[in-house]
């Protein structure tokens, strides 16, 4: 099975049928920014900077968990914040003063948080298996 990937592709893919013209006929509605948006903009951000794919995936794996790419995530218990919650959260200042909204510097932190504690994103990965927190 293969999979249809933007529309020029759906188009040729139902070229000769009644469902090409029925596809053709939609316009892009312009929507406010979707809610995965941020997260997905956040996972671009991380990609570009860290340059293991390896490493990509242990901190993907550890921000998926904490914060589900969201940038303002926020532990209503401890306070934890950001896309690596960190506690307290105005430690990310140290990254930058633009901490509170920009995952670029969120993500910067939480890398140099996980090389400084653990070795690197695997390593803090590694410890997130067994404890369930890094």
């Amino acid at each position: 099975m293969h999979r249809i990937r933007g529309r020029k592709a759906l188009v040729a893919a139902l070229a000769g049928t009644a469902a090409a013209t029925t596809a053709l006929s939609f316009a892009p509605v312009a929507t406010a920014a979707a809610p995965e948006a941020a997260p997905t903009k956040s996972r671009a951000i991380a990609d570009k900077m860290i340059k293991s794919d390896a490493q990509f995936q242990c901190f993907s794996n550890i921000v998926e968990r904490e914060s589900s790419w969201d940038h303002t995530a926020q532990n209503a218990s401890s306070g934890a914040y950001g896309l690596v919650q960190a506690l307290p959260a105005t430690k990310m200042a140290t990254a930058g003063s633009d901490w509170r909204t920009n995952p670029k510097t969120q993500i910067e932190w939480g890398l140099d948080y996980m090389k400084e504690r653990y070795g690197s994103a695997c390593d803090a990965w590694s410890f997130w298996q067994v404890n369930n927190w890094y």
